[in-house]
């Protein structure tokens, strides 16, 4: 019987083309990505891509979604009134503890992709995992009590944060040359040239200030609005 030949190269997919733009974006950015670019690495024509994305944005925005995909929202799935020193009540996993869990895994998820945070900083968009994250952090919000509106800017408030605590690196911006800060000009950054051999020190001790604070803040204004206050 007659058979047909087994293609060389693996079919065009959505997948294949999804992780070879994802390779480009962390190896060299988001102007890397070109149907020429994708083509090349693919082993395929330009024009066999449109079959599966229409333009290059919708194809960084599935990138994009790849990383969401990788974000945990399983601590969420207990939040409601109750459950912590955040959640006043009985009976729910406490909202703080579920916005830490959560805030270190969408950081870890972005860790090895930072080049792809401008595109998520758009919004979710269309973007299903973007949006099941969304879901899952304004459902919780408001299953622990507080109002819709508090519970969209908290996600809104989180978002910020962690994106941007992702687009760089706060102790490499500073070369490692003491003779670049002349005490005459830089009285305080006598030190300043040792921040680079200690980034990851520095930057993560700097995320766990900043969410540590950030969600003793909300647990004030948590605590403000169960009395019936107006928080400050």
């Amino acid at each position: 019987m007659w058979r047909m030949a087994r293609p060389r190269k693996p079919l065009l997919s959505r997948d294949r083309i999804v992780e070879a733009a994802g390779a480009l974006v962390d190896a060299e950015g988001l102007e890397a990505v070109s149907t020429r670019r994708l083509a090349a690495a693919l082993g395929v024509s330009g024009p066999s891509l449109y079959n599966h994305f229409r333009t290059k944005d919708e194809i960084l925005d599935a990138v994009a979604d790849a990383v969401s995909s990788r974000v945990d929202l399983s601590m969420f799935e207990g939040v409601g009134v109750g459950g912590g020193a955040g959640s006043g009540g009985e009976g729910g996993q406490d909202w703080r503890d579920a916005l830490q869990a959560w805030a270190h895994s969408y950081r870890d998820a972005l860790a090895d992709h930072p080049n792809i945070v401008p595109v998520l900083a758009r919004g979710p968009g269309r973007r299903p995992a973007g949006l099941r994250v969304a879901d899952a952090v304004f459902g919780a919000m408001t299953a622990a009590g507080w109002p819709a509106a508090h519970a969209t800017r908290i996600g809104a408030l989180m978002r910020y944060f962690i994106l941007g605590s992702a687009v760089g690196s706060f102790a490499r911006g500073f070369v490692d040359d003491r003779a670049a800060y002349d005490p005459a000009d830089y009285p305080h950054l006598g030190q300043a040239h040792l921040l680079a051999e200690r980034q990851r020190e520095v930057d993560e001790g700097a995320f766990e200030t900043g969410l540590e604070a950030l969600l003793d803040g909300l647990s004030l204004q948590y605590e403000a609005l169960r009395h019936g206050e107006r928080p400050a």
